[in-house]
C-alpha cells in the first residue's frame, strides 16, 4: 500500500474507516434495544480505550507526551458532544435518517474550513453547501408530520463533527496519528462516563457483544480516519463516508425492518451531489496550485 500515490492512499484509508464507522452504527442501533445511549457512549470508548491500548504499548509512553494537550481536551469535549448527540439519534431515528444527516459533516466542514483555516471558498462551493442544506432540509421535514426533534440533534452532531475534523487536521500537523488516537480514547472514557452514570444499568447477555463491537469497530474506524486525514485534504475525503448508506440500509431493512424512505433517499442524494462537487472543486484547486507552482518559482530567475 506505501507504493500507492498518496491521495489513493488516504482514499482507501478513509473507505476502511467508513466501513468501520457503518458496523459500529449497527452495534449502537443493537444495543440501543435495552442500554441507554449515553451509556452505550462509554462502553463504546471503554473498549475502544482496550482495542487501542496496543498503540501505547508499541511506542511507549513517549507517545504521550506532548505540548498540545489543552488543544486535546477541547478538541475531546467537542468530540464528546458531537458523540452523544450522534449516537441519540442512532438510538432514536431510522438508521437510514441518522446515518444521512450525518453527511451534512462535508458542508459544515466547508463553512468551518473557511472561518477556522482561512481557507477561500468561492462562489460555486457556496451554491454547492446551500443545495446540500436544502437535502438536509427534506429529510428533516421542518413543519410536518414527519418531522421529529431527534432529527435536529442529528444535525448538532454533524455541526460538531465537522469542527472535530478540522481540529485534527491542526493537530495532524504537528502529531503522529496513534498520539492522537491514543489520547482522544483516553480522555472520553472519563468524559463519557460521567452522563452514562445517571442511566446506569450492566449490559445483559448478548449486549456485551454489541458494546465491545461498537468500541472495537469505533476506534478502529477513528485509527483509519486520523491517518487518512493525515494525508489527505478533509473537505475531498470526506465524501467517501458517503459508502455507509448503503450497509446501514441493508442492515436497517434485514434487522430492524426499516423501510428506505423516500423523502430521505432525496435528500441524501442532493447532499451527496452538493458535496461530491466541493470535492470535485477542491481537487481542481489542488491540481492548479501544483501546476502553477514551478512556474511561480521560476520566475524571479528569468
Amino acid at each position: 500500500m506505501s507504493k500507492l500515490p498518496i491521495s489513493v492512499r488516504a482514499a482507501l484509508l478513509m473507505l476502511g474507516s467508513t466501513m468501520f464507522f457503518g458496523l459500529m452504527v449497527v452495534a449502537i442501533r443493537l444495543a440501543s434495544a435495552s442500554l441507554h445511549t449515553f451509556e452505550i457512549a462509554f462502553f463504546r470508548n471503554f473498549f475502544g480505550l482496550i482495542a487501542a491500548l496496543p498503540l501505547l504499548i508499541r511506542h511507549g509512553p513517549g507517545l504521550l507526551r506532548t505540548t498540545q494537550f489543552p488543544k486535546y481536551l477541547f478538541r475531546c469535549l467537542i468530540g464528546i458532544c458531537s458523540m452523544l448527540a450522534g449516537f441519540w439519534a442512532i438510538g432514536h431515528l431510522p438508521l437510514a435518517q441518522a446515518v444521512s444527516l450525518s453527511y451534512s459533516t462535508p458542508l459544515f466542514v466547508t463553512i468551518a474550513a473557511a472561518a477556522m483555516l482561512g481557507e477561500q471558498v468561492r462562489a460555486r462551493r457556496w451554491t454547492a453547501v446551500i443545495l446540500g442544506f436544502i437535502g438536509v432540509l427534506i429529510i428533516v421535514q421542518p413543519g410536518t408530520e414527519g418531522f421529529s426533534s431527534n432529527s435536529i440533534i442529528a444535525v448538532l452532531a454533524a455541526v460538531l463533527s465537522s469542527i472535530v475534523a478540522i481540529q485534527i487536521k491542526q493537530l495532524s500537523a504537528t502529531e503522529p496519528a496513534d498520539r492522537i488516537v491514543i489520547y482522544t480514547t483516553l480522555l472520553w472514557v472519563p468524559m463519557s462516563l460521567l452522563p452514562a452514570l445517571g442511566v446506569w444499568q450492566w449490559p445483559q447477555g448478548i449486549t456485551w457483544l454489541w458494546v465491545i463491537a461498537a468500541g472495537v469497530m469505533g476506534t478502529g474506524g477513528h485509527m483509519l480516519w486520523t491517518r487518512a486525514l493525515k494525508l489527505g485534504e478533509v473537505s475531498a475525503l470526506t465524501p467517501i463516508t458517503f459508502m455507509q448508506l448503503p450497509l446501514v440500509v441493508l442492515f436497517g431493512w434485514w434487522l430492524f425492518d426499516e423501510p428506505l424512505n423516500h423523502w430521505t433517499l432525496l435528500g441524501a442524494a442532493i447532499i451527496f451531489g452538493a458535496n461530491a462537487y466541493i470535492a470535485h472543486r477542491e481537487a481542481v484547486l489542488a491540481r492548479r496550485a501544483e501546476s502553477d507552482a514551478p512556474t511561480s518559482a521560476a520566475k524571479p530567475g528569468e
